[in-house]
């Protein structure tokens, strides 16, 4: 496993769902340290600047730290944990899956989703898509003796000092597969954004540049494009680069397979999503920096579902942006896939974009 991996696995396996992203920034503060400033703005996300050649343009990369999971809602009387949702969850994905409830003083408890067993179900219920709301947590919950005992001691979760509003994280490790470079875990919308940002300002790292680079891990991306809004705010950038990741169209049954994107083809350049048109000389210019370089590239075009680069575009008076998107299998569910060739292709095109931006194409991108 090289530094690159070992990043993807820290970031990936570090719980941090939309509202609880502290631990995302710590690892993002650890690596970039020394050679950027780091703030954070008034909801958390945090903003790495590193200065370049110029004060002018200002270039905005963001990938956003959040990744969808669940938070604690109450408890049954036998102990165990009903859950609302964080974020856009499918609920077929979730049954029999194993969380990780983080408790306010940092406990880390494991359980297993559960429901009605299937050989219980009637055969209409059999028909339909399990609710979340007829799932729970079993943490090792067991039924009180009697119901006069049942109240003399303190149920597991108050042992365990488990509380409504404590966050709830998939468990799925980080995974080298068959093929070392096609790469599974959780989270990777959008650790795959944070990584490319943590890596693009340290290639740039004694490199002239000449422009200001922000590089920012947003907040609460899941459930509104939240820290997007603050964070562009605050910087006001000229630019600005989404980067997430984007349905792959490369496995049997899905939507699009003739011509939609498929892991290892390079980091997908979006035409349109549900969020944002992107400036089209913008596209343009990334698209020529990637031929020119021989980059790999793919067109993405998602008609539903949206990305930071859609709330940052509507800052102030707007601002020039786009999305660039890694192709990656089973989306918002406990483990998916991409293909390490379209991170890596996506770092060295944006850090190639990044030297080229100066005021004078800047100006050829922005309605002036």
């Amino acid at each position: 496993m090289d530094k690159t991996d070992k990043l993807l696995k820290t970031l990936t396996e570090a719980s941090g769902i939309s509202g609880f992203e502290d631990n995302i920034a710590r690892i993002m503060v650890e690596e970039l340290q020394g050679f950027t400033e780091i703030s954070r703005d008034g909801i958390g996300s945090l903003i790495a600047k590193k200065k370049g050649v110029n004060a002018s343009p200002r270039i905005m990369l963001a990938g956003h730290m959040d990744e969808v999971g669940f938070l604690v809602k109450g408890f049954t009387k036998s102990g165990y944990v009903k859950f609302n949702p964080i974020g856009g969850w499918w609920s077929h994905v979730v049954l029999g899956q194993r969380m990780v409830i983080k408790t306010r003083e940092g406990k880390e408890i494991h359980g297993v989703v559960g429901s009605k067993a299937p050989h219980g179900l009637s055969p209409e219920e059999r028909k339909n898509v399990m609710k979340l709301d007829d799932m729970f947590i079993d943490i090792g919950a067991t039924a009180p003796l009697d119901e006069k005992n049942s109240g003399k001691s303190k149920s597991l979760h108050e042992k365990l000092g488990i509380a409504p509003g404590d966050p709830i994280t998939p468990y799925s490790p980080f995974t080298t597969m068959g093929d070392p470079k096609m790469l599974m875990a959780k989270a990777w919308d959008d650790r795959i954004g944070v990584a490319s940002v943590i890596k693009v300002l340290q290639g740039l790292e004694g490199v002239k540049h000449p422009n200001t680079l922000f590089g920012v891990g947003t907040v609460q991306e899941e459930v509104g494009l939240r820290g997007a809004g603050t964070s562009a705010w605050a910087i006001e950038p000229d630019i600005a680069i989404a980067i997430d990741v984007t349905l792959a169209c490369d496995y049997p049954g899905a939507n699009d397979s003739e011509f939609g994107e498929k892991l290892g083809h390079g980091p997908s350049i979006s035409v349109m999503d549900g969020s944002l048109l992107p400036n089209p000389r913008l596209r343009d210019f990334v698209i020529e920096v990637a031929k020119e370089n021989k980059i790999p590239y793919q067109y993405g075009a998602l008609a539903y579902g949206g990305t930071d680069g859609g709330r940052i575009n509507l800052t102030k008076m707007g601002r020039p942006t786009l999305t660039i998107s890694i192709a990656t299998r089973y989306i918002h569910a406990h483990s998916g896939v991409l293909h390490r060739d379209d991170f890596d292709n996506l770092v060295k095109l944006l850090i190639e974009v990044i030297r080229r931006l100066d005021q004078k194409q800047v100006n050829k991108i922005a309605y002036k």
